[in-house]
């Protein structure tokens, strides 16, 4: 056991552990078809959809990364959150009322509706391989600080392997109340593991400053002296070019304002993983209160972890680390700074209040995960295999469900395993999701106001635009390319703006290609049966 907790700290963990799964059991115990499973029957109310939006994107490296990136620099992430909510706005208003047109399982439908089966399938697969990836890097990098917390011997056990021990905790643990309660039980865990780290970055904001010498006031003077609290860059410093103050690092209010935006769209309005919620939603109403519920959630709980990591910057000037920060591996994509916040909770905070902040870590971890398995294999369902069986029973397809979402945890298991190994796999998974989430939200903004025509034209956007963005990523990185890159760029492209990089290409591209095609006839892609009433804008 590890030293630092006491035997109330486990008690709390492992009712946590408990109370959580028999939640999602409760809750998932009538399941009777796809609907059912992957539409939480359309009855959850919107406020728990709402909060379970800000549960599914809020990963356990969030908890821990923001206040590693105001620890190490300071708040100015902040100006990204301005774009999550104004992105949320526009979906709210634009997009919600496409998702309600028919009884809708995912965004690709959309293509389908549009283009026909192919680009459904091309725009599944790309949620498929980014989310996969993704969603095992976060697992990985979410077991490392939660083993130094729990310790190796309680998480080595039968495997030898302390991070194959966290791992398997939170998938585990995530998949027993997902296969049973699909969505409905996601849905529900979510929104108290929302409560949780919610709880637990409050008792954090408010507990740091009582450690210091004059409270809350000398927090904040240190914490701005220091300029800890700087948080908007509106203009480039002295001898740099605006085009290199915009593209690349750090964070710039431009880029979050329409960086922020893009990226927001794609990932809330044409991936899966938040967007099943909004699909949960009994109405037009309900989806767009959904989406505005976590619009004035999601900027109060980023700024309280990154407050969260300025206070501790002062905390630690004048206090010792009674754990030796680890060394991290280099290309790793975590860094020393990550591990501030688990240690100040294990050698700082009383007994007790220190079960409650690992379980608010271990709250993250286990809803992101539940979230990936049950948009993996609503896509893998819905968008594949049913097309492919269309004359079975809903009765097999919800039996195939069950099965998909146990393959989808072993593939996380798997994923997450091997990243520990491979340290540009690593890399290549965290920018993932900027590789395809331009595609996807360019292809899904052509599939809603494009009239219905070939699937050639977005289809071949959508992968020209994924093998830009891989070049985009790869050449400032290799040796043989970086001179060139820097010469003619001169900077490396931060992440922000890769949604709009990628959707830019998509939608010229495709245009392009239709336009030199001369066809917008769709009766060669678009069977009969998948010729639902047009969806335009």
């Amino acid at each position: 056991m590890n030293s630092y907790f006491s035997t109330g700290d486990w008690s709390i963990i492992l009712i946590y552990l408990l109370g959580i799964i028999g939640l999602g059991l409760w809750f998932g115990k009538d399941q009777h078809n796809t609907r059912d499973y992957f539409l939480g029957s359309k009855n959850v109310p919107w406020w728990g959809i709402g909060l379970s939006i800000v549960a599914a994107e809020t990963s356990a490296l969030t908890i821990i990364g923001v206040p590693a990136m105001a620890y190490g620099d300071n708040i100015a992430f902040l100006q990204m959150i301005i774009g999550y909510v104004i992105a949320r706005i526009l979906l709210a208003i634009v997009l919600v009322p496409h998702y309600f047109k028919g009884e809708i399982y995912s965004p690709y439908q959309l293509f389908a509706n549009t283009f026909g089966p192919s680009a459904r399938q091309t725009a599944g697969g790309f949620f498929l391989i980014s989310e996969t990836l993704a969603a095992g890097v976060r697992v990985y990098v979410a077991s490392i600080p939660v083993k130094l917390m729990l310790g190796d011997k309680l998480l080595g056990f039968g495997t030898g392997d302390p991070i194959l021990g966290a791992i398997l905790l939170f998938v585990i643990l995530s998949l027993l109340y997902t296969y049973v309660g699909g969505v409905k039980a996601v849905i529900w865990t979510d929104a108290v593991q929302f409560g949780l780290f919610l709880l637990g970055g409050l008792f954090a904001l408010c507990y740091i400053p009582s450690l210091v010498d004059g409270g809350m006031g000398a927090v904040f003077s240190k914490a701005a002296a220091a300029g800890k609290l700087h948080w908007l860059n509106a203009a480039p410093p002295p001898g740099i070019s605006f085009a290199k103050f915009l593209l690349g690092k750090p964070f710039n209010i431009w880029m979050g304002v329409i960086g922020g935006t893009v990226l927001v769209l794609s990932s809330h309005g044409a991936e899966q993983l938040i967007v099943q919620r909004v699909l949960a939603c009994k109405t037009v109403a309900d989806g767009r209160k959904a989406l505005a519920l976590s619009a004035v959630v999601i900027f109060p709980l980023f700024l309280i972890f990154l407050l969260v990591g300025a206070m501790l910057w002062v905390f630690y000037q004048g206090h010792p680390f009674k754990i030796p920060l680890p060394e991290t591996r280099p290309g790793s994509g975590i860094t020393a700074n990550d591990f501030i916040f688990p240690i100040f909770m294990m050698t700082e905070v009383p007994h007790l209040l220190k079960g409650f902040l690992i379980v608010a870590i271990l709250s993250a971890a286990m809803s992101s995960v539940s979230s990936a398995l049950t948009s993996l294999a609503s896509v893998s369902t819905m968008d594949f295999v049913k097309h492919v069986l269309p004359g079975r029973s809903e009765a097999f397809f919800l039996r195939f469900s069950k099965a998909s979402t146990v393959v989808w945890a072993a593939v996380l298991i798997l994923l997450a395993y091997l990243s520990r190994q491979v340290a540009f796999v690593l890399n290549a998974a965290f920018a993932l999701r900027g590789l395809t989430s331009g595609a996807l939200v360019g292809g899904l903004a052509l599939a809603v106001f494009w009239k219905k025509g070939r699937s050639f034209p977005v289809i071949t956007g959508m992968c020209v635009s994924l093998a830009t963005m891989t070049t985009i990523q790869l050449l400032p990185k290799l040796d043989c390319t970086k001179a060139f890159w820097m010469r003619t760029v001169g900077t490396e492209i931060f992440w922000p703006w890769y949604t709009l990089i990628g959707a830019t290409i998509t939608l010229l591209t495709a245009w392009l290609v239709r336009r030199l095609s001369g066809s917008v006839n769709p009766s060669s892609d678009i069977p009969a049966q998948a010729s639902a009433p047009p969806v335009t804008g």
